[in-house]
C-alpha cells in the first residue's frame, strides 16, 4: 500500500517553479553588484591617464591663486594669506593612514580639507564621519580618480554624482569642493583638463588646486598630500614649520563659507543604498574568488582521481599476478527483464539484439506496463520460444521489474531498458564477474547510439568522458553507486535478499544498487559488456530525464545516508560514494551559476586575456582527460571538436538540472514520471569498426 501510494504521489506530483523566479531575480542583482563593483574597482572606461595638453589654461587663472570659483562661465582665483595653511589630503578614506593623520591633526590642533574619492567613503563609511566630526572639510576627489578631461560625459557625471551619493549615505552632506584627479597646481588644469574644470565649476563647483611646490609658508599656501605614508611625514614636518601660525581649512583659508550642504532625507537613503551595494559587490567578490578557487581546485582534483583510478581499473584487468585464483567461466542461463511503456519505436531492435547474444541459455522477459501504443504486439510476433511477454496495467518501472523478477526461471538477472541494443557476446563478459561469489551485481558499458547531432555528440562524452571514467573509479574504490537500467547483471538471490526493486524512489537503479552495497555484496564494472543506448534528442527530453536521473539520486542517497557510519566494505563504499556524490555531482553544480557569473565579471573587468587563459587551460586539462577516456572506451578522438561547446551550453544545462532537483528535494515535491520520446537510433552505431578495444591492445 505504501509503494502504491508513493507512485501515486508521484504522478500527482507538479515540479516547483517560484525558485526559478527567485533565480531570476537574484541572479540579475549579483551581477549588477558585480557589475558595479567591477566599474568602480577595476575602472572600466576610468580614463587612467590625461590626455596630452593643446591648450594651456588663461592667464588670468595662472597667475593667480589655486582656489577657483566661476561666475558666468569666467575663473574667479583666491589664496590664502600670509602664515595660513591649507592641508589637504587627496583619495582615500585609508582605512590604515587617514585615522594616523586625524590623531596628528588633533595633536597640533589643526584642520584640513579632505578630498575624498566616493568609492573609498562607501567603503568606509565610518572614516567619512570621523572626518566630519573632528571639524575637518570634505571635499570631492571624484568616485574613481579618474582623469576628468579623459573621461567620456556619462564617466564624468557619474564620477561627481556617485561621490555625492556617498558622502550623502556615509555623512549626510553636499559638498561644492572639487579637486580634479591628477593634478597639482592650476597650471595642470590645461587642455581637456580645464574643459572639465569649467563644465564642473558651471555646476556650481568650487575647484582647489595647489600652491607651486617652492612657495613658503610664510607666504600662505595650499598644501596637496596623499592619504598615505609620504603625506603623514610631510603633514609632520609642515606642522613643526615655525613660519606658519594657522592650519586651517581651504575655505576658511580663503574666508568663503562652508561647503557642506546637508543632504536630504531622500539623497540619504539612496546613499546608504549606494554603499550596501558596493559593500555587497565587495563582499561577494571576495567570497566568489575563494568559491572559485575551491571549485576550480575541486574541478582538477576530480580529473586527476578520475585518470589515476581509471589508470589503476586497467592496469588490474590486465596484470597476471602470480598465486591468483583462477575462476570458472560462467556459462549459467541468464533472464533478461526488459521493462517498457510505449516503446513500440525500439522494442523490436532491442528484443532481436537480446535473441542474437552468443550465451544461448537466455529467458527474456518484456514486461509491458500498460502500454497506450503497440509494444506488447511487436514484441509478441517475433515468436522466439525464449521470449515471454508480459502485459500488466501501468505501475511504474520498478513494479514492471518485479514482476518479471517473480516469472523468472534462472538464477543471473539481467536488466535492461527497451530502447538499447547490444553487442552480440555483451552477456557473456557482463556476467564473467558473478564467478567471484561476493561479487552481487555488475555494471555494463553503455554508449551513446544515435550521436550523430550534436546534443548526442555532447551526451556521448558525457557517457564516457563522465559516467564510464566515474565507474572505473568506483570499482577501484569499491563504491559503485549505480548500476545503469540500460544493462546491468544481478545474482537473482541478492535482488531477493534486499527485497527486490524498491519503488521508494525515481532511481531505482541507484537505490537498487546501494541496497545490495549494505546487504554486503560487492558491485563492479565490465567494460567490455557493451550496450547502445538512444539518448534525448532534444533539450526538453534531456531536462525530463535527467532531471529524474538526478532527483532520483538525491533521493536514494538520503534514503542510504546512514551507510556513512556502517563498519566494514558496506560502510565504506558509503562513506566513499556519497561523499563523492554530494561533493561533485550535487553540491559543486549548485554553485555554478554563480561563477560563471564571476567567469563574465572576470572576462569584463580583470582582463580577458587572463580570464582567457585560465578558461582554455581548463579546456586543455578537459580535453587531454577526455582524450583519455575516448582511448580507453576504444572511440574516435575527433568527437573531442564539440567539447568547446559542450562547456558553453551543455554544462549550463546540468547545472540548472542539480538546482531544479535540488530546490524540489527541499521543498519535499513529488515528482512525476516523464516518459521520454523514443525514435528507435540506439543502434546507429552497431556494426561499425572498432566499436570497442579488447583490453589485450592497451
Amino acid at each position: 500500500m505504501r509503494r502504491r501510494a508513493n507512485r501515486a504521489r508521484h504522478r500527482r506530483s507538479r515540479d516547483p517553479r517560484g525558485h526559478w523566479l527567485l533565480l531570476i531575480m537574484v541572479l540579475p542583482v549579483m551581477f549588477g553588484a558585480l557589475l558595479f563593483e567591477g566599474w568602480t574597482t577595476h575602472e572600466v572606461d576610468a580614463a587612467k591617464t590625461r590626455k596630452d595638453c593643446a591648450s594651456p589654461v588663461p592667464r588670468s587663472v595662472d597667475k593667480g591663486g589655486p582656489v577657483l570659483r566661476f561666475h558666468d562661465g569666467k575663473a574667479v582665483s583666491s589664496s590664502v594669506p600670509a602664515r595660513t595653511v591649507a592641508l589637504t589630503y587627496d583619495g582615500g578614506p585609508d582605512p590604515v593612514w587617514t585615522p594616523r593623520l586625524l590623531d596628528l591633526l588633533r595633536k597640533h590642533h589643526a584642520h584640513a580639507t579632505f578630498f575624498l574619492r566616493g568609492a573609498q567613503a562607501a567603503e568606509h563609511p565610518d572614516l567619512v564621519r570621523r572626518i566630519k566630526a573632528e571639524g575637518h572639510e570634505i571635499g570631492s576627489n571624484t568616485y574613481t580618480g579618474a582623469a576628468m578631461g579623459a573621461s567620456s560625459p556619462l564617466r564624468a557625471s557619474l564620477e561627481l554624482s556617485l561621490t555625492q551619493k556617498a558622502l550623502a549615505g556615509s555623512a549626510g552632506l553636499h559638498t561644492r569642493l572639487l579637486r580634479m584627479p591628477q593634478t597639482t597646481a592650476v597650471d595642470t588644469l590645461c587642455g581637456a583638463e580645464w574643459k572639465a574644470a569649467e563644465k564642473a565649476g558651471a555646476e556650481g563647483y568650487t575647484l582647489v588646486a595647489a600652491d607651486r611646490w617652492y612657495r613658503n609658508p610664510s607666504q600662505g599656501v595650499i598644501r596637496q598630500f596623499g592619504q598615505n605614508g609620504l603625506g603623514y611625514l610631510g603633514s609632520k614636518e609642515l606642522l613643526d614649520n615655525p613660519k606658519a601660525d594657522r592650519f586651517t581649512t581651504v575655505t576658511a583659508g580663503v574666508r568663503r563659507p562652508s561647503p557642506d550642504v546637508p543632504a536630504s532625507a531622500v539623497e540619504r537613503w539612496s546613499g546608504t543604498a549606494l554603499i550596501w551595494a558596493k559593500a555587497l559587490g565587495h563582499a561577494f567578490i571576495s567570497a566568489m574568488a575563494w568559491v572559485l578557487a575551491i571549485a576550480g581546485g575541486l574541478g582538477l582534483l576530480r580529473l586527476a582521481m578520475l585518470v589515476f583510478f581509471a589508470r589503476t581499473h586497467v592496469r588490474r584487468l590486465t596484470r597476471i599476478r602470480p598465486g591468483s585464483t583462477w575462476l570458472r567461466e560462467v556459462t549459467d542461463p541468464v533472464t533478461v527483464l526488459v521493462p517498457a511503456y510505449n516503446e513500440e519505436a525500439g522494442i523490436e531492435s532491442t528484443v532481436r539484439s537480446l535473441l542474437a547474444s552468443t550465451h544461448r541459455r537466455l529467458q527474456v522477459i518484456v514486461i509491458d506496463d500498460g502500454s497506450t501504443d503497440r509494444t506488447a504486439d511487436i514484441a509478441a510476433r517475433i515468436g522466439d520460444p525464449r521470449l515471454e511477454v508480459i502485459r500488466q496495467t501501468n505501475a511504474g518501472k520498478a513494479a514492471a521489474l518485479n514482476t518479471g523478477l517473480a516469472h523468472a526461471r534462472y538464477g543471473i538477472i539481467v536488466m535492461v531498458d527497451a530502447d538499447t541494443v547490444f553487442e552480440p557476446d555483451a552477456f557473456h563478459h557482463l556476467i564473467q564477474p558473478l564467478a567471484h561469489p561476493a561479487v552481487g551485481a555488475v555494471s555494463g558499458n553503455t554508449k551513446v547510439g544515435n550521436r550523430r547531432r550534436l546534443l548526442g555528440r555532447w551526451q556521448h562524452l558525457e557517457y564516457v568522458f563522465g559516467f564510464n571514467l566515474d565507474r572505473r573509479m568506483f570499482e577501484v574504490l569499491e563504491c559503485m553507486p549505480t548500476v545503469p537500467g540500460a544493462i546491468g547483471a544481478f545474482r537473482r538471490d541478492a535482488l531477493m535478499g534486499v527485497g527486490g526493486v524498491s519503488e521508494d524512489t525515481l532511481a531505482e537503479d541507484t537505490d537498487l544498487t546501494m541496497a545490495l552495497w549494505q546487504a554486503g555484496w560487492r558491485v563492479v564494472y565490465e567494460e567490455s559488456a557493451v550496450a547502445w543506448t538512444e539518448v534525448p534528442t532534444s533539450l526538453r527530453q534531456l531536462w525530463r530525464q535527467r532531471y529524474r536521473w538526478c532527483y532520483g539520486t538525491i533521493q536514494a542517497m538520503w534514503k542510504h545516508r546512514r551507510a556513512v557510519v556502517r563498519l566494514g566494505p558496506a560502510g565504506r563504499s558509503g562513506r566513499r560514494g556519497l561523499s563523492y556524490l554530494v561533493l561533485f555531482q550535487v553540491a559543486l553544480p549548485l554553485f555554478a551559476p554563480v561563477v560563471d557569473i564571476f567567469a563574465l565579471y572576470g572576462l569584463l573587468f580583470l582582463g580577458p586575456w587572463q580570464s582567457a587563459g585560465v578558461w582554455c587551460g581548463f579546456l586543455l586539462v578537459q580535453l587531454l582527460c577526455a582524450g583519455y577516456a575516448l582511448r580507453l572506451d576504444g572511440e574516435k578522438l575527433r568527437s573531442l571538436w564539440a567539447m568547446p561547446f559542450q562547456l558553453l551550453v551543455y554544462r549550463q544545462l546540468m547545472y540548472l538540472v542539480v538546482i531544479q532537483s535540488v530546490v524540489a528535494f527541499l521543498l519535499g515535491t513529488r515528482l512525476k514520471w516523464h516518459r521520454m520520446h523514443r525514435s528507435g537510433t540506439a543502434g546507429q552505431q552497431i556494426g561499425q569498426p572498432a566499436a570497442y578495444r579488447s583490453l589485450s591492445s592497451r
